[in-house]
Order: C-alpha cells, then structure tokens, then sequence
C-alpha cells in the first residue's frame, strides 16, 4: 500500500500552522482540504452522475449532494452547496494510495475517494455514487 505523500503534507500542514491543506485525484473530479489539527476533512465533487448522498430531511433546500465533511467523532454530513468548479491544487492523491489526517483515514483509487475516523463513519465519493454512513 502506497502513501499519499505523508510526508509532504505533514512538511505542508505544519509550514501552514497546521492550518490544512488541499488535494486533488488523478482526474481533477474530487479534491479536498484536510487538517491534521483539527481532525476534519471537507471533500467537493465536480460531477456525478450517480444519485447523491442524502442530506439529513431539510438540511438543504436546494442544490446538495457536491461536498461532504467528516471530523473524528461524529457521521459524514452533507454541505449544501452547488456543484464546485474543478481544483488547481497541485498535490495528486494517485490511485491506491492512502493518508491521515489527524485521526481520519483516506483512500484513493480509481473507483472513488473514500475516508473514514475512528468511530467508523465515512463517505464515498465518486462520479457514480456519492454515500455517509
């Protein structure tokens, strides 16, 4: 199992006061900012075709089921919002690799980006589903 670049983030997040940072899959379609700090990840899908995540009964009155939060504690939630254009960030999370942050673990492959902390709740995000648990 490859790494995503612990390293360079862990260099990146503390050069930054551990304020977090961003990247990106292979294909520019999903992209995240992370913070070891804090425990938390905030993912953005460009576009799915797949039915999306449900948000929880009138969290969102419109446009929903593009970005997703997790921290260390509780389930996945879903962020209203409408679809996000595509990331510059320049840190790849190549297929089949994996990174923490904080206490949140990642993996990315070429069927989705999926994360999960320790209580066992997590999301999948990829052009053909979107899931929280």
């Amino acid at each position: 199992m490859k790494t995503i670049l612990a390293l360079g983030f862990v260099a990146a997040a503390t050069a930054a006061s551990a304020d977090g940072y961003g990247f990106r899959t292979p294909s520019g379609n999903i992209y995240c900012n992370g913070s070891v700090e804090a425990d938390e990840i905030l993912c953005s899908i460009v576009e799915r075709s797949g039915p999306p995540a449900a948000p929880d009964s009138g969290a969102c009155p419109a446009v929903w089921g593009h970005h997703v939060r997790l921290d260390r504690n509780g389930p996945a939630q879903i962020i209203c919002g409408p679809p996000p254009r595509k990331s510059s960030y320049s840190d790849v999370a190549d297929y089949g690799v994996s990174a923490r942050f904080g206490q949140i673990a990642c993996r990315s492959e070429k069927t989705g980006l999926q994360c999960e902390n320790p209580a066992g709740h997590g999301f999948l995000l990829s052009r053909a589903a979107q899931r929280i648990w």
